[in-house]
């Protein structure tokens, strides 16, 4: 049962361990650079899976309630803010307060969602976008032409990545658990893509570490790879600098299968490699600010365009949420789940 509204307040749905309690709170209020926006969506994160379970704590000031990204409808401007304005349809990357009725964000973390997108489709753009272009063009320095490994393609993150790196003339490697998800990856346009649960030996322990390099070899004529973005972690570590060309770049950006591995130093060094971890969440606001800048200029064309597309395996009611968080930890979800707020 919920409480009944009270003057000035919303319906959130609340940690109170991974059932999340819907509760009422007070009616935030935008400070100056913030705008209020009445969430019309809320993609699910891993982030927000392990902040239930609490595991992953969100930034100091920051809500206690659950969700990084949203689409919605500005209904309040603070002071200072130019660029978005009451009644705009927008994306937002916020650090914390997605499932709930209304959220506060950062104006400058705030996108106007192009008339062809869909509220469902924005909301799941906004997180793995960023997580992308924080990745692939900040850090990595990704150039047309270049060849680059996803790993788990079929993911949130690695379905877009997919999608952007082809789109912008990159060969696409990537990694999925089947056949049939690995053929939806070149669906989206990967070049080839690897059912890493295919290898596996006798005993049905996981070999993919030891035939990645030569897979690679063969995909990219003995070359390797310029840029690998792993969301695996320790399993693949060795493996992924074995497949990196001269000069490559490994970006870490997820621990999915272990947080400590072993790193082959020699091979790194003698291709004159670099590995790179990286966070979204925890940025300060001037980093998080200039990064959805990036994406507004970089990728937002190409989603106003129709060149790529969010792949949303489902949408759920909000309060359905913990349902949605045990179908994301299932692991047959290909793409994102979005939550939908029908209180």
């Amino acid at each position: 049962m919920h409480a009944l509204r009270a003057p000035n307040s919303f319906q959130i749905l609340s940690p109170a361990g991974p059932l999340l309690q819907p509760c009422m709170v007070t009616n935030p209020i935008p400070g100056a650079g913030e705008v209020l926006i009445e969430v019309a969506a809320a993609g699910v994160n891993r982030a927000d899976i392990l902040q239930t379970h609490g595991h992953y704590a969100p930034p100091a000031g920051s809500s206690d309630i659950p969700g990084l990204e949203v689409a919605g409808v500005v209904r309040e401007c603070g002071s200072h803010v130019r660029h978005i304005r009451q009644g705009d349809r927008v994306m937002a990357l916020v650090t914390a307060g997605g499932y709930g009725e209304f959220v506060v964000a950062d104006a400058a973390s705030v996108m106007v969602i192009p008339e062809n997108i869909s509220m469902v489709d924005a909301a799941a753009f906004v997180e793995a976008a960023c997580t992308i272009w924080s990745n692939l063009f900040d850090v990595a320095h990704f150039t047309s032409g270049e060849t680059v490994l996803i790993h788990g393609g079929s993911g949130g993150v690695g379905s877009l990545a997919l999608q952007i790196t082809s789109a912008l003339g990159a060969t696409v490697l990537t990694t999925a658990r089947t056949p049939e998800r690995a053929a939806r990856c070149t669906d989206l346009g990967a070049h080839t893509a690897w059912a890493y649960g295919e290898h596996v030996d006798a005993h049905g322990k996981s070999t993919f570490a030891d035939a990645l390099p030569t897979l690679v070899a063969q995909a990219t004529n003995q070359r390797g790879c310029d840029i690998i973005l792993d969301v695996t972690g320790a399993s693949l570590l060795g493996a992924n600098v074995h497949s990196l060309a001269t000069g490559g770049r490994l970006i870490v950006i997820g621990m999915q299968k272990g947080a400590t591995g072993t790193l082959p130093l020699g091979p790194l060094l003698a291709k004159r490699a670099s590995i790179h971890g990286t966070t979204l969440r925890s940025r300060p606001r001037e980093e998080r600010a200039r990064i959805v800048k990036g994406v507004t200029t970089d990728l937002l064309p190409l989603l106003a365009a129709g060149r790529i597309r969010p792949v949303v395996h489902e949408v759920w009611d909000m309060q359905e949420a913990a349902r949605a968080h045990e179908q994301l930890l299932g692991g047959d979800v290909f793409g994102k789940l979005v939550l939908e707020p029908r209180w």
